[in-house]
C-alpha cells in the first residue's frame, strides 16, 4: 500500500484524487519527506507553466461559448453499469489514467505557450465590452447570436454552421424594420464552419435581422428568403 501511495504525488499535486485518497495520502506525506518535496516541486512547476501559458481570451469567446452551451446537451448519455473492479485493479487503472491525463496536460500547456508566443493580443470590440451588451439567439440554419449594445446603437453578429456556398453566392445581412430591409454588409468566412464576427450600426426602428443567400457582390435588396433570422423585440 505504501508503494502505491508513492505514485500519487503527481495526481495529488493536480488535485486529481478523491477525498478518501487525499486523506490517506496526506497522512503518508507526514511520514515521507521525499513525497513532500516532490509534491512541492510539481506544484511549483505547474504554477510556472500555467503563468507562461496565460493568454487573455478575445471578448467574443465568452459569447461563442455561451451560444454553444445553449445548443449542447448538458446531461451525459446513459451508459451500461459495469462490474466493480477489485482494489488492486482500481489502483492500476488509476495510475494508468493519471499518466494519460498528465501527458494531456503537458500537451495543452505546450500548445498554450506556443500560442502565447505567436498570436498577438486582439483589441476588445467596444460592443462586446459594453456594459449593456445583450446576446440574442437566432433561428433557422446554422447558429447565430447577435450581441446588441443599445447605448452604442451597434450590434455584433456571430454566426457558425451555415451551409457552405459556391463562389457565385454570398451571405448578406439585412437590418429589417417598418422602413424595409437595408443591407448591413456581406459576411466573410473565418473558417470552414464559422463566419467572421460582423459589427453593424443599429438605427432606431430595426426589429429583426435576416441573413439571405445572394449573388456574389451582394444585392440592393433581399432576393431569397432568410436562412437565419434574429428578432430584436
Amino acid at each position: 500500500m505504501t508503494a502505491e501511495l508513492h505514485t500519487l504525488t503527481g495526481a495529488y499535486a493536480l488535485d486529481a484524487v478523491s477525498d478518501v485518497d487525499r486523506a490517506e495520502f496526506e497522512r503518508h506525506l507526514g511520514e515521507c519527506p521525499a513525497c513532500r518535496q516532490e509534491v512541492e516541486e510539481l506544484r511549483a512547476t505547474g504554477a510556472r507553466l500555467g503563468a507562461a501559458a496565460a493568454v487573455t481570451p478575445p471578448p467574443e469567446l465568452k459569447l461563442v461559448v455561451l451560444a454553444d452551451v445553449a445548443r449542447t446537451r448538458q446531461l451525459p448519455p446513459r451508459v451500461p453499469v459495469v462490474r466493480k473492479l477489485s482494489r488492486a485493479k482500481t489502483w492500476q487503472l488509476r495510475i494508468a489514467l493519471f499518466g494519460a491525463a498528465a501527458a494531456a496536460v503537458v500537451a495543452v500547456i505546450v500548445a498554450g505557450v506556443q500560442t502565447t508566443t505567436t498570436v498577438p493580443q486582439q483589441k476588445a470590440d467596444p460592443v462586446l465590452a459594453a456594459p449593456d451588451a445583450t446576446a440574442i439567439q437566432g433561428s433557422g440554419q446554422g447558429s447565430a447570436t447577435l450581441v446588441v449594445s443599445r447605448s452604442r446603437k451597434q450590434a455584433v453578429l456571430l454566426a457558425s454552421g451555415l451551409p457552405a456556398l459556391d463562389a457565385a453566392h454570398v451571405y448578406q445581412v439585412w437590418l429589417i424594420g417598418k422602413g424595409g430591409a437595408h443591407s448591413a454588409g456581406l459576411m466573410q468566412p473565418e473558417s470552414p464552419d464559422r463566419m467572421r464576427p460582423m459589427r453593424a450600426e443599429l438605427p432606431p426602428g430595426v426589429d429583426r435581422i435576416g441573413i439571405t443567400v445572394e449573388p456574389a457582390g451582394g444585392s440592393p435588396g433581399p432576393t431569397t428568403p432568410a436562412v437565419t433570422r434574429i428578432d430584436l423585440t
